[in-house]
């Protein structure tokens, strides 16, 4: 099947590889991928995205093909960095990621590099998650709750997880025992639902925010890490005294006040769409320093 994009703003390649989703993998110019149970491939050609095993609706909603980037756009466009950023990514989405899956996700994200939790993604779902056959390949399904609740540490860890396979085993007890219902935390505000996420083992502020933005359609959530610090430290150190860039630029990472202080200046700075503003100066500022360095 085929979508005409005609005006609309899209990116695939930018959107798959800008870092906020790590269960996809490019073979012969074809992106392909599980989402939940489903596995689909999909591919841009000029103002066509084609796809298949899935149908349109599905893939509208996941790839976020229903919001107008280019009021999005002139919305965060403060100053000429975040222009720039945005003018050299333009079409990234952010994608509608499945909550429980990109919480296990994040989780496993501290303090990893990308290929890394792509590496212990994929070691749980052949481990813990269904299979499913596409064009006589083998996928598989991200672990449900149950499965990765009934888990052992030591399988956990097995997969590469390390320290964390504590926390996920923690945190997939909580959510099969629905002490929190990801899905009614999108209906939540911004606020409320991070105050909940802030529940689960292994959930910091950072985590918390990159799972609202990326799958509780909360995108006026701004995560805060190195890079996005960086990018604050050269392009935004006239909002902050002095003495405050001067501390955060001595520190690997900023303490929990001075997280909260960063993220409230994105989010107040950029607005309702603040998060669209973090993965345009995050994309841009991690593309550059490789660029710079190679």
């Amino acid at each position: 099947m085929k979508i005409r994009l005609n005006s609309q703003l899209f990116n695939l390649d930018f959107t798959l590889c800008c870092g906020q989703t790590f269960r996809w993998e490019n073979r012969d110019g074809w992106w392909y991928g599980v989402v939940k149970e489903r596995v689909f491939k999909t591919r841009q050609i000029d103002d066509g995205l084609e796809f298949e095993n899935v149908d349109a609706a599905f893939v509208k909603n996941y790839f976020g093909l229903d919001e107008d980037l280019s009021k999005i756009l002139v919305e965060i466009g403060k100053d000429e960095h975040v222009k720039v950023a945005a003018e050299t990514f333009k079409g990234l989405r952010i994608i509608r990621q499945d909550p429980w899956e990109c919480l296990i996700s994040y989780i496993c994200a501290t303090y990893k590099s990308i290929p890394a939790i792509k590496q212990m993604i994929f070691k749980l779902s052949s481990q813990f998650g269904g299979k499913a056959v596409f064009e006589g390949q083998d996928f598989h399904a991200f672990p449900t709750p149950a499965a990765l609740a009934n888990a052992s540490i030591e399988k956990l860890k097995n997969c590469g997880l390390g320290y964390r396979a504590r926390y996920v085993l923690e945190t997939a007890r909580k959510i099969d025992d629905e002490a929190v219902n990801l899905e009614k935390l999108k209906r939540a505000n911004y606020e409320e639902a991070r105050c909940r996420l802030l529940e689960l083992s292994g959930v910091g502020l950072k985590v918390a925010d990159c799972i609202l933005l990326f799958s509780l359609d909360k995108k006026e959530s701004f995560p805060v890490d190195v890079w996005i610090k960086r990018a604050i430290m050269r392009h935004y150190a006239d909002h902050f005294p002095k003495e405050f860039i001067e501390k955060i630029s001595a520190e690997r990472s900023p303490t929990n006040q001075e997280y909260e202080r960063l993220n409230l200046f994105g989010r107040q700075y950029f607005g309702r769409y603040a998060g669209y503003a973090q993965e345009y100066l995050y994309h841009y500022e991690r593309t550059r320093n490789s660029t710079s360095q190679s």
